[in-house]
């Protein structure tokens, strides 16, 4: 049929259809026309579908030979901040991807102008080294101008020290900010506090000291950065720290021996669902936290402890007990909702920040330094140490310490309680710690009081929990009074 059609539109003026067998005869009779000459209508069928491909491509803006197409280049990055170095830059910019980029794209404009109009000249290739060379041109702009930040940001200081020290911003402006707090409401440290963070942060250089962290095998120790998480966690104390006269500024209804009482009893849940110490401490920092900027009626007091032990048991612990477990040990005096209305406001307040460094965060640092000088590790140094410790939980004056003292002054007492016979601090104990003794005065000496029990306080869970053969009966111990020369 094709071939039959194509005879019958080649034929002149011939009237009727030409058949097979007409065709035939006319052929051999000598009367065929002539046919037209097929260069004439290979240019019509041409001009025919250039015409169908104009109107296909009328709203094409992509099509090459429409009039009102404007060639778009994509914009090159003028302003790149968060280009970390410059071996960055080069691998993500090099001369020799631009170049195969732009004569690949060349390449595809070059062949798609010329299947589609072959008369139109082709710009392209022009267009896209123009492009290149300004990419090139760019990208040598933005490397001057990181080499410009990297120079201007060398320092040979820590980050941290810069941001704290030269920048002339206290501890206390520093916990002002972050907490939110109007200025007269935060509690003010005092200059034994300042000068022993201000000048103490960055170590001495005494070559006397032991170096603990020399030892790269348990990957659990930290060794490589351990020193800058402890720097760093110095500063952290500060900044998030709860006020230690919320009790008379905002508490009217509760008082510190409720406040006592509480964590006495948070100490036997503790221990009756075998959470880890690290849930105890984050325990009583956020009720202390929680106290320290909410005023609360006495009877919530108590749904604010099971629910802040919730919280942190979630954080600290692998399998964190059920929410109706902590119901339970209430004596399901508040109910699920209600533990969970209250986790809501605390976790709002806190901004769902829950790192925070508390004195078991320092304790295992110092402990390590305290060890450095024995041949063997003492279990009952760690045991004494931690005891004591937790000992300042329940005392609502200890908030007073910063955590850093606090476990620094454990590791004090511990040590002169076991052995009277060398000083208890030394060369390594004040490099890492960055307290000297006569630092540590107060602090020592109100928890020898507080070991002592000389004001006869009746909680007694943290001394009976320490009394236990587990813990090497580290409870029933008492120092020897401590001399003056020791500071």
């Amino acid at each position: 049929m094709k071939k039959q059609n194509s005879m019958t539109s080649n034929i002149g003026d011939f009237a009727g259809r030409i058949t097979r067998a007409r065709a035939a005869a006319l052929s051999s009779a000598g009367q065929m026309p002539p046919l037209k000459d097929h260069v004439e209508e290979n240019k019509r069928m041409a001009r025919r579908g250039n015409t169908k491909r104009a109107a296909l491509d009328e709203n094409n803006t992509d099509a090459p030979d429409n009039p009102h197409h404007q060639h778009k280049r994509r914009a090159v990055l003028r302003d790149v901040t968060n280009v970390c170095c410059k071996s960055s830059c080069k691998s993500c910019f090099n001369d020799t991807k631009i170049q195969d980029n732009s004569i690949q794209q060349a390449k595809r404009g070059q062949a798609r102008v010329t299947k589609v109009a072959p008369s139109v000249s082709v710009e392209l290739p022009q267009v896209e080294a123009n492009s290149k060379i300004k990419i090139i041109q760019d990208i040598v702009k933005e490397e001057s101008k990181l080499e410009e930040v990297s120079t201007s940001l060398h320092t040979d200081k820590p980050l941290h020290l810069i941001t704290i020290q030269e920048c002339g911003i206290d501890d206390q402006r520093i916990a002002d900010l972050s907490s939110g707090m109007p200025l007269e409401s935060q509690s003010s440290l005092n200059e034994e506090e300042k000068g022993a963070f201000h000048g103490k942060l960055m170590t001495s250089c005494d070559p006397d000291y032991v170096n603990i962290d020399v030892d790269n095998t348990d990957p659990q120790q930290c060794s490589l950065y351990a020193a800058d998480i402890y720097t760093n966690l110095r500063v952290a104390e500060l900044i998030r720290r709860p006020s230690p006269s919320f009790m008379e500024r905002i508490q009217r209804d509760i008082t510190q021996t409720m406040r006592g009482i509480l964590v006495d009893w948070l100490v036997e849940v503790s221990e009756e669902y075998k959470l880890m110490p690290d849930t105890l401490y984050m325990t009583v920092y956020l009720i202390d936290w929680f106290l320290s900027q909410n005023y609360i009626q006495r009877q919530k007091l108590q749904l604010l402890g099971i629910t802040c032990m919730l919280i942190s048991s979630k954080y600290e612990e692998i399998c964190a007990p059920r929410v109706e477990e902590f119901c339970f040990s209430t004596d399901n005096t508040y109910t699920r909702e209600e533990v969970l209305k209250m986790e809501i406001h605390v976790l709002k307040h806190v901004g769902f920040q829950l790192s925070a460094p508390t004195a078991k965060t320092f304790i295992r640092r110092f402990l390590r330094a305290a060890q450095a000088s024995y041949k063997s590790p003492s279990l009952e140094l760690e045991y004494l140490a931690n005891f004591l410790a937790e000992l300042t939980l329940v005392d609502y004056g200890f908030l007073n310490f910063l955590p850093s003292i606090i476990a620094a002054s454990a590791v004090f007492l511990a040590r002169w309680t076991l052995d009277q016979s060398s000083h208890p601090w030394n060369t390594t104990l004040e490099h890492y710690t960055s307290y000297k003794a006569s630092d540590l005065k107060m602090t020592v000496f109100a928890l020898q009081e507080l070991q002592m029990n000389t004001n006869c306080c009746p909680l007694n869970a943290i001394r009976m929990k320490y009394q236990q053969q587990k813990f090497k009966s580290v409870g029933t111990l008492s120092s020897p009074r401590l001399l003056e020369t020791l500071f």
